[in-house]
């Protein structure tokens, strides 16, 4: 169990609790030490992928591949921790950012449609962009000699090279607008709904929904209007590495929760906000409680198991953490929203 620790840092007491807690120093800890980083190693894992895209395009051939590979799957890892800050810089009038490169499943027949028509710059179809339809491209369900053959295609290698290298361009975007919006996070230090505090909040339940609702609820066929478990539109179809990413992507929810940096250090994070508030460390406890049976039930899927296929064959060992995830969201959601006096500005749609 990770240590808490405590804060009591007072800029002034009002008629509300929350606001005998020093939020600008958690905005800070959060953008000096997780935000900023995230961006920033993001960034770096991207321009690697570019490179390794481009040395893979010039030369398809089966090393060329696994190296492109690689550099995706350490760029999407990096993906997990940078995909739940969509303001500020990574929020524009064309889109978020995850609306711009993490949306799954990806359209293949469009993909294919697009590449035989040379239909390359068109990038409001967005399920045909980013990280998944480059995963697509690179992986596929063929083998390897299969997936190099298939880029004899120039058309298929151009596809590739273009959204690669737009990807690299809206995370350096992001990057850069971080550079004078930092300011602006930081001194937004009030709870009202445009405030920093108020849309980290927002992006930190949504972003933990987002494995609850699409990563395990969409393939379970648990979401509404479904009427029976959908495998294929799992995150990672193609490359089978849904589970690590689920993985690393609760981490750094968690991360958030308690403040902690890319570089390991404990920082101020919900839990010292939450300490500064009456029931706070009860619902601490609650919370932390019921994260470990959420990890228990993660950690019980194998690591190296497709969970495509895990749905299809122990339907059971996957919808266990869902229900759990399910039974975590109100400390999270509402329990936490009420405590910190925050407003839930978004829907999941699914009455939580």
């Amino acid at each position: 169990m990770l240590a808490l620790i405590s804060f009591n840092c007072k800029d002034s007491v009002t008629d509300n609790p929350s606001d005998a807690f020093n939020r600008r120093a958690m905005l800070e800890n959060v953008a000096d030490n997780i935000i900023i980083p995230s961006f920033s190693d993001l960034q770096t894992k991207v321009n690697a992928l570019n490179n390794a895209v481009s040395a893979f395009v010039q030369s398809p051939n089966e090393t060329t591949l696994l190296s492109a590979r690689a550099a995706w799957e350490e760029a999407y890892l990096s993906w997990q921790y940078a995909n739940g800050f969509n303001f500020g810089p990574a929020q524009t009038s064309t889109g978020t950012l995850f609306q711009k490169v993490g949306v799954f499943p990806v359209n293949v027949s469009q993909i294919e449609t697009f590449i035989t028509n040379r239909t390359f710059n068109n990038d409001l179809s967005r399920n045909t962009r980013g990280f998944n339809a480059i995963e697509y491209l690179l992986y596929d369900l063929v083998s390897v000699s299969e997936v190099v053959g298939k880029f004899s295609n120039a058309d298929r290698r151009q596809y590739l090279q273009i959204i690669t290298a737009e990807l690299k361009a809206h995370v350096d975007a992001v990057v850069s607008g971080w550079q004078t919006y930092r300011a602006q996070f930081v001194s937004n230090d009030g709870t009202d709904v445009g405030s920093s505090t108020s849309m980290l909040f927002n992006e930190f339940v949504m972003n933990f929904e987002s494995i609850k609702n699409f990563k395990l609820g969409v393939p379970l066929g648990r979401r509404p209007g479904q009427t029976q478990p959908e495998p294929t539109r799992v995150e990672a179809f193609y490359s089978g590495k849904s589970i690590r990413f689920m993985r690393e992507h609760l981490k750094a929810v968690e991360e958030l929760y308690y403040g902690i940096g890319r570089n390991g250090v404990d920082g101020i994070g919900f839990v010292e906000y939450l300490q500064s508030v009456p029931n706070g460390r009860q619902l601490i406890a609650q919370t932390e409680a019921q994260l470990a049976v959420v990890k228990q039930r993660l950690n019980a899927l194998p690591t190296d198991a497709r969970l495509s296929d895990l749905i299809t064959t122990n339907f059971q060992l996957v919808d266990a953490l869902h229900t759990e995830l399910q039974r975590h969201t109100r400390f999270f959601k509402s329990e936490m929203a009420s405590l910190l006096s925050l407003t839930i500005t978004f829907s999941s749609g699914d009455g939580d």
